[in-house]
């Protein structure tokens, strides 16, 4: 039996541990609290850190990207402003260089431009090709509403154009939004007419008709992807008969004001690539203006802060031949000529090989092989409407910074290149060397869909890639939001990616 002297010790000493292991566990949680807000501070306390010089810097890029998207709304029209912003700070045309059988040295800049549809800009690095770039690409199509060949029609009074929807949109946002024609229209003696019509304060705009909702029990009761099928997504372009009574004098008064305007015959539409788009300036979104509400920011947001970041390096040595992508058709899978499936990288990555007299097979295969790329493509933004789309832990948050996709895909990650954790690493710390805020994200929740970049083509060639770029509210939609502080932070991102791989 144990005495109560003995017993009374042991129970003191209990409470001693039991009081000394309580003040450890609150230390402990002191500290995770402490740790937890720290590491919540370092990801998602960006506006509070900015100064106001960081400010100024960031309302200028704005500034110049606002005016960038609401000007630049093709491809070929990114294209020409892509060209005259490199030429400005040196670049010449590679053409011109091969022509001319020029030799291309450390330092020299250089683009090429194919179709008037894709740009790829080059600023020569002290190494070797074969020892790889570094390459920020992104795409420059959107998407949009496009005329077909045969558009022209006139039906009870009203002339209509006919299109064929671009890019994967949800058609029923398309209807009753004033929209501007952008495009060219080539005559058959080669003569290329530039359109815009739509965006000035005199000009007319144009727009899909929708059922008044008086007469719309039927059609409401369809689903969202039925509402509005895509044959009647068609443009109304007129009502002013050219002579009354006269069978399609509606039609024959547009084709008149065509001629008459512009020297375009109905017959000339074969030729031409024009497209309508939501007609109007981009504008600064919220009370606060913190935000840009624009059309297609998937993904010039991206395209214009690669090309800045590129652009802004022009007076730096680099050891690794530097190089910003800006290509078409990515919205449709990538394809022809001017999509990222095509060979127009490859073939001017050996033109520029030859020109620096480094070219043979082998070294253009390493020179792909050894490359480094950023994706520069657009992720999706939580949206506190539609939570239960997203997975808050790894879903991108408006105004937390530059993003990045590791993998892209569907569902079982279909489709994806899923990056290297080697490079992840590497990334990590060129991006916090360089003070650029930046977060990790997946697209929404696993099961529900997904999409896709250029990302996996490139890296068929065996480089490491990874998508990065902007946080997108209404992704595909006429008017997308982003916040300025992402884009500010993207572009620093590219930047330090430039300066440091």
């Amino acid at each position: 039996m144990t005495d109560d002297k003995t017993l009374a010790a042991q129970v003191s000493e209990l409470r001693d541990k039991l009081r000394a292991w309580k003040q450890i566990k609150l230390e402990k949680e002191k500290r995770k609290m402490s740790d937890d807000k720290d590491t919540k501070d370092k990801k998602f306390s960006v506006w509070s850190e900015y100064t106001d010089d960081d400010k100024a810097a960031m309302e200028q890029l704005a500034a110049g990207y606002i005016d960038f998207i609401s000007r630049c709304k093709t491809e070929r029209e990114s294209v020409v402003e892509a060209v005259k912003r490199a030429e400005a700070v040196g670049y010449k045309n590679l053409d011109d260089v091969i022509k001319s059988g020029g030799k291309l040295a450390a330092g020299d800049k250089v683009y090429s431009v194919c179709m008037k549809k894709t740009v790829a800009l080059f600023q020569i690095g002290t190494e070797p090709l074969e020892n790889g770039l570094k390459i920020l690409g992104a795409h420059i199509d959107t998407c949009r509403l496009d005329l077909k060949q045969n558009p022209l029609y006139e039906d009870s009074g009203l002339a209509y154009l006919d299109t064929h929807y671009y890019g994967g949109i949800k058609k029923y946002q398309w209807v009753t939004l004033p929209l501007a024609m952008h495009g060219v229209v080539v005559k058959k003696d080669g003569r290329v007419i530039e359109i815009v019509i739509g965006e000035d304060a005199g000009d007319p705009v144009f727009c899909v008709t929708d059922l008044l909702i008086h007469l719309s029990q039927e059609q409401l009761k369809k689903t969202a992807d039925k509402v509005i099928e895509g044959e009647k997504l068609d443009i109304l372009v007129g009502n002013y008969p050219l002579k009354e009574n006269d069978k399609e004098s509606v039609k024959r008064g547009v084709l008149k004001l065509l001629k008459d305007k512009y020297d375009i015959d109905e017959e000339d539409f074969i030729s031409a690539e024009l497209a309508l788009v939501p007609a109007g300036k981009a504008r600064e979104l919220g009370f606060d203006r913190s935000m840009v509400l624009g059309y297609g920011q998937d993904d010039r947001v991206c395209s214009y802060t690669s090309l800045v970041a590129m652009l802004e390096a022009a007076n730096q040595t680099f050891g690794k031949t530097a190089c910003c992508l800006l290509v078409d058709k990515e919205e449709i899978g990538s394809y022809g000529a001017t999509g990222m499936k095509s060979r127009f990288f490859a073939n001017t990555l050996a033109e520029l090989l030859n020109a620096c007299g480094q070219y043979s097979e082998l070294a253009l295969r390493r020179a792909l092989r050894n490359s480094f790329m950023l994706s520069s493509d657009v992720s999706s933004a939580f949206d506190a409407l539609y939570a239960s789309a997203f997975e808050k832990r790894n879903v991108a948050y408006l105004g937390k910074g530059m993003v990045f996709n590791k993998f892209t895909g569907s569902r079982g990650k279909s489709g994806s290149s899923d990056a290297n954790a080697e490079y992840v690493g590497k990334l990590r710390g060129i991006l916090d060397k360089h003070n650029v805020k930046y977060q990790f994200s997946e697209l929404g929740k696993v099961d529900l869909g997904g999409g896709g970049t250029i990302a996996y083509m490139m890296a068929e060639y065996g480089m490491e890639v990874i998508d990065s770029g902007v946080a997108v509210l209404s992704m595909h939609a006429p008017w997308e939001a982003t916040s300025k502080i992402d884009i500010y932070e993207t572009k620093k991102g590219y930047a330090a990616f430039l300066a440091e791989i």
